[in-house]
């Protein structure tokens, strides 16, 4: 996706149900959360990390401040991670996340 398409995306989800959430470190932009409170959990749609700044601890201290400050307590937390990125099942394991379920899917001729 372009940019513009980037954006045009997400100015759609934070006008319907989403939020979001800017992480800051030094006056500049390091990582982002979009997600989505529903009565019974929080649904992470995604925490994005600005490539310079991953493997420094930066989106295991988003996901603190979420959890401490922006969350409440008392709901379950959601994320999909595709199986196939080991580094992001990695990092949502260490961070608490436990498997909960594993969706297969058949794609159609052509397309997989």
């Amino acid at each position: 996706m372009s940019v513009p398409e980037l954006e045009q995306r997400m100015h759609g989800w934070l006008l319907s149900e989403y939020a979001a959430a800017v992480f800051e470190n030094g006056g500049e932009v390091v990582a982002y959360a979009l997600y989505r409170d529903q009565p019974e959990e929080i649904y992470l749609r995604q925490l994005f990390v600005v490539r310079n700044q991953r493997r420094q601890g930066v989106g295991r201290q988003a996901f603190e401040i979420l959890r401490s400050q922006i969350w409440p307590t008392n709901k379950r937390l959601t994320v999909d991670v595709l199986v196939k990125n080991t580094a992001a099942v990695a990092f949502w394991r260490a961070v608490g996340y436990k498997d909960y379920c594993l969706t297969l899917e058949i794609m159609p001729k052509g397309l997989s």
